[in-house]
């Protein structure tokens, strides 16, 4: 016999995660954007090429457009210079007399453009959606309750926080504040080993596999010194003694792009392109950073490249726009460079930036117009720039 049974309707009310998640809600703290509002250009329209140079011609050198080294070939054509997040806001803050900087990034990266330059200048983010995963993995809410973890296992006053250039403007702040500094992934040895002459411990945000690798095969320390806090648990699933044994706080973070690499890839390539070199970020995880033949900073893998021999193979474990790229670059040199992964992976925030989103926020500007400013509350701005400027400090 089979029994039907009539379902009561629930009174349930959707969160406000859910509302957000929906598009329906928005969370200003969030690294995601919420909002563009505006008409884009439609994607296939064959004239926009024309009209980023028009508006850009119009706005002289009232714009100055920078571009991160992962995104579209279509949107680096534009940029006035190219780099990673802390290269472009310095570049940035050494252009005094533009009016207007355009990010081509994510949301963390205008931010720090927005702290490093003038009060009469205005960042602009042609994509408030271009944010950034690892940067949403660790809020200021956390990261606070994270301290009183640490004040109540007795240990706040022995903890300094380096966080990574990869964070909110929040998270920066925080490191100021309670007498940390800022890192990217090219001088995170000098930044920890600053910290330890301050303080016994270090809380490493938002990327645990950089600070990881950095503190085992950079400082000699062991995987025993290292443990992860976890925001979504308890106490960051930590007990007080774990917490009072560890050197390295790692904040349970990471890149999506850079966290796909394994160590089944690296062995897949040396298997399929006998003599490859491994080239892989440090942001990648700790087993495919010991099994690769390098590791560095974006600036550093393309560095590598430029010196490397003619006709000589390469596998790079970073983003794929900048692998294709100096793929093409060097070809003409028979360097052979293939993506580490299988599976192709761009960082699909970075990729929101494309050329309708360029132009409009160009032609806006130049119609008088300003769409998407990011602009860092002064208080916030004020402790983030001291972090920063620790960082700028460093021997």
């Amino acid at each position: 016999m089979r029994v039907v049974t009539t379902a009561q309707p629930l009174d349930v009310q959707p969160t406000p995660l859910a509302l957000l998640l929906l598009g329906r809600e928005a969370d200003p703290k969030s690294e995601r954007g919420v909002e563009c509002p505006g008409d884009l250009p439609a994607p296939s329209d064959p004239d926009l090429v024309e009209r980023a140079r028009a508006a850009k011609a119009k706005l002289g050198d009232k714009v100055f457009v920078l571009g991160h080294h992962y995104q579209r070939d279509e949107v680096i054509e534009f940029a006035d210079v190219t780099g990673d997040s802390f290269k472009l806001a310095r570049d940035a803050a050494a252009r005094p007399d533009a009016e207007y900087i355009v990010f081509c990034g994510v949301h963390f990266m205008a931010e720090s453009a927005d702290i490093l330059t003038g009060d009469d200048q205005q960042v602009i983010l042609p994509d408030l959606a271009a944010g950034c995963s690892m940067a949403d993995m660790a809020t200021a809410e956390q990261v606070a309750e994270c301290w009183d973890v640490l004040t109540e296992a007795g240990i706040a006053e022995q903890v300094v926080p380096v966080s990574y250039m990869n964070s909110s403007a929040d998270i920066k702040a925080f490191t100021g504040k309670h007498g940390g500094t800022i890192c990217t992934s090219s001088n995170a040895k000098r930044a920890l080993d600053w910290a330890f002459e301050q303080g016994e411990k270090v809380l490493f945000l938002p990327d645990q596999h950089l600070g990881r690798n950095t503190a085992v095969r950079d400082m000699g320390m062991s995987l025993d010194d290292c443990v992860v806090y976890n925001p979504h648990k308890p106490n960051g699933g930590l007990t007080a003694e774990e917490l009072r044994a560890a050197k390295m706080i790692l904040w349970r973070g990471h890149c999506s792009v850079h966290g796909r690499f394994s160590l089944d890839s690296v062995n897949d390539v040396r298997e399929r392109i006998p003599g490859v070199n491994v080239l892989v970020h440090p942001e990648c995880k700790n087993e495919v950073v010991a099994a690769a033949d390098y590791v560095g900073s974006t600036e550093y893998i393309i560095k590598a490249l430029e010196a490397a021999p003619r006709g000589s193979k390469w596998a790079i474990g970073t983003e794929l726009n900048l692998v294709r790229r100096l793929a093409n670059r060097f070809a003409a040199e028979d360097k052979e460079i293939v993506f580490l992964d299988k599976t192709v992976c761009f960082c699909s925030t970075m990729n929101r930036i494309d050329l309708p989103h360029l132009v409009w926020a160009l032609e806006s500007l130049a119609a008088g117009k300003v769409v998407n400013r990011i602009e860092v509350e002064k208080e916030t701005e004020s402790f983030a720039k001291l972090a920063l400027e620790r960082m700028l400090a460093l021997p």
